[in-house]
């Protein structure tokens, strides 16, 4: 298999929260649900592209992220995973499905975010990953993703193999795909198939009738429990069984459409996809479900939101501001780093990258992650403190603390225009010498080298305290003059 997976569609934001239930409202005879813990995981074509990775694959997902926490989330939880994420513009509100338990049942599911906006226009990476492709899953959820022209079209041209899990509110396959996954009601809503034969007959001119209109060269109807079925052009359909298997049912088409696209990526015929694809959702279902398949950390907090820091930290200040200056066409910057014990350095940095657009968003590394880095010793400050130090700054707009020990998360979900780093990088090798340059052509962002103020570091300054030298030790030197990157500089490196 040549080329990564990739996985088109639309993300929503799975939410498990477990509680207890020990009394009724007082003014209505409902359970009241005392939240104790919640498990976020990413569900629509996210959750497929965890599916897929988790089988060992190399996957890319092209999905629709809004400026907000919940968008956040989703970037963090994605990148933990090892999916890389290429992020559409996405008007409105991520969207949330909430599902309230209590003793392992779901009480209650709560579905928030709206119908959403259109998502954005995809960057020349996004159609070269399409056109390189080892295999495309369209895990179409029916808000939007699937009916992108542009994706649309690159999807037509491409030679890779095509699985379509369509949806009933969603666009027709492209013509030509090779394989289109349809459950049993579905297949009957998409293809209009009339009431009162039998549930095979049913299935079976469903998928012959959506074949055929959608030009594809296969479709299978899933059967759940009983299996799938199916439907080539000019043969009998195939009916696949399924063992016996009970469990939580949820995720087990994203588990046998991602199945099916691996299967393909690696060769296999259409028949003996499915006959994969059948096997591993039951043994999925057996086995727990996703809760078992995709096993998450219990949280008790919101990891991309600082608390009590203002209205300039955390997710949703990072997600109001780069909002904001995309609706009036300006130019998002971003930088990032520890930032233990502020400097000069440090805010020479920070006020040349602020230059360069029209607002500036700081990503903090959290205590976890800078411990994972410079060791236990570390950070010297707290990140409560570290960041309201850094939004007090006038040249900075929004801080977001992360926990990974890098940044490729959050900035999947910021998407800045231009990612600003300090030190010597430059020399020897240009902007491809980044670690983000990579990240940042995934939506055509710009990486931007600004030097450090010689003479200032945290690393000095603490040794320096340690052997009681003071500030009169340090070196007197002027901002030099290439700190003064103006947004012309930028420009003309573009």
């Amino acid at each position: 298999m040549t080329g990564p997976v990739v996985v088109i569609g639309d993300t929503l934001l799975d939410r498990d929260v477990e509680g207890l239930v020990n009394r009724l409202c007082p003014d209505s005879p409902v359970p009241v649900l005392d939240e104790t813990t919640y498990v976020d995981r990413p569900g629509g074509a996210g959750l497929a592209a965890l599916f897929a990775a988790g089988q060992g694959a190399d996957v890319a997902l092209v999905t629709a992220i809004a400026d907000d926490a919940g968008g956040a989330r989703i970037g963090s939880l994605l990148a933990a995973a090892g999916v890389q994420l290429y992020g559409l513009p996405l008007s409105g509100a991520t969207p949330e499905k909430i599902r309230l338990r209590a003793r392992g049942r779901v009480l209650l599911r709560h579905d928030r975010g709206g119908r959403g906006g259109e998502p954005g226009e995809p960057s020349e990476a996004v159609l070269r990953l399409i056109a390189d492709a080892a295999a495309i899953l369209v895990s179409d959820y029916g808000r939007g993703v699937a009916r992108q022209p542009a994706l649309r079209a690159a999807l037509t041209a491409t030679r890779a193999p095509v699985v379509w899990d369509p949806h009933p509110r969603g666009p027709a396959a492209v013509p030509g795909v090779q394989l289109v996954t349809p459950n049993e009601s579905e297949a009957r809503e998409l293809a209009k198939a009339p009431p009162g034969a039998s549930r095979l007959a049913t299935a079976s001119r469903g998928a012959q009738a959506l074949r055929e209109r959608w030009q594809a060269g296969a479709v299978v109807v899933t059967l759940g429990g009983d299996g799938a079925l199916l439907c080539h052009a000019g043969s009998a359909p195939l009916v696949v069984p399924a063992p016996a298997a009970e469990g939580d049912t949820c995720g087990a088409g994203d588990r046998f459409a991602a199945t099916a696209t691996l299967a393909l990526a690696r060769g296999a015929l259409v028949s003996e996809a499915v006959q994969q694809a059948v096997a591993e959702a039951s043994a999925y279902v057996a086995g727990g479900g996703v809760a078992a398949a995709l096993p998450a950390p219990v949280r008790t907090a919101s990891p991309l939101v600082v608390t009590g820091g203002g209205d300039r930290i955390g997710a949703a200040a990072a997600g109001a501001v780069i909002a904001e200056v995309r609706a009036a066409g300006g130019t998002v910057v971003a930088t990032g780093g520890c930032f233990d014990l502020l400097h000069a350095g440090h805010v020479a940095t920070l006020q040349a990258a602020r230059r360069l657009g029209d607002c500036l968003v700081v990503c903090l590394n959290s205590d976890a992650s800078v411990a994972g880095l410079k060791g236990p010793a570390r950070p010297v400050v707290p990140q409560g403190d570290r960041s309201r130090l850094l939004a007090a700054l006038a040249c900075v707009d929004a801080v977001l603390v992360f926990d990974e020990p890098t940044p490729h998360a959050a900035l999947s979900w910021l998407r800045p225009d231009i990612w600003v780093k300090g030190g010597d990088y430059a020399t020897g090798g240009g902007e491809q010498t980044l670690p983000e340059a990579e990240i940042l052509a995934r939506w055509g962002g710009h990486t931007v080298v600004v030097p450090y103020l010689d003479g200032r570091s945290t690393t000095d300054m603490i040794a320096a305290a340690r052997a009681g030298r003071g500030s009169a030790d340090w070196p007197v030197v002027p901002v030099p003059d290439e700190v003064a990157v103006t947004r012309s500089t930028v420009e003309g490196a573009r």
